[in-house]
């Protein structure tokens, strides 16, 4: 498992009881993936008193969540962001922020700049309106058969189960005046 987040990162809980709430990362289970993040899933744990002095009572605690529920904030730019990896000319592995390129360990200072996705962004929003034209011209053609037969099954449907309650209701009042006749 890919275990990017460490004790002491600022993270939101992003499904859950606790979505949406923020906290620090207080302690780490890298074996079975979970964390545990202050003031996020409180549990109360009931003690008995084991002796005269010993006050018993209920308990809260923090409980651990799965890492795949949390998602760190960037303290750059303070949005909620996934875990890039990047390595600085020495060699070192840094955690990188996915949105805004700063790096997110706290002991280190290097800063990366974010690459230029300019020329990436226009032709991708120019492969996304060719795509859409061509979507749009196929759906104008289908639309009207798909509705077509979608409104008569729509009001064949009635008819025949309006026959079937008939039926039923017929063969209830033969049944009653057959037994009437009967007695």
């Amino acid at each position: 498992m890919n275990f990017e987040l460490k004790t002491g990162d600022t993270v939101v809980v992003i499904a859950g009881k606790d979505k949406g709430k923020i906290g620090k990362i207080t302690a780490s289970d890298r074996e079975n993936g979970r964390v545990v993040v202050e003031g996020v899933n409180i549990v109360h744990k009931h003690r008995k008193p084991r002796s005269q002095k010993d006050k018993g009572g209920i308990k809260k605690a923090e409980a651990s969540i799965d890492v795949s529920n949390v998602q760190m904030i960037c303290p750059t730019c303070h949005k909620a962001t996934r875990i890039a990896q990047s390595f600085d000319d020495k060699g070192n592995k840094h955690r990188v922020c996915k949105k805004c390129g700063a790096v997110l360990d706290s002991d280190k200072k290097v800063k990366t700049a974010k690459k230029d996705t300019k020329s990436e962004k226009v032709t991708k929003v120019a492969s996304a309106e060719k795509t859409a034209k061509t979507t749009k011209k196929t759906k104008v053609d289908e639309a009207p058969k798909a509705s077509a037969t979608h409104a008569a099954k729509k009001t064949a449907a009635p008819k025949a189960t309006a026959a079937t309650t008939n039926n039923a209701a017929a063969k209830k009042r033969q049944a009653q005046s057959a037994k009437s006749a009967g007695r």
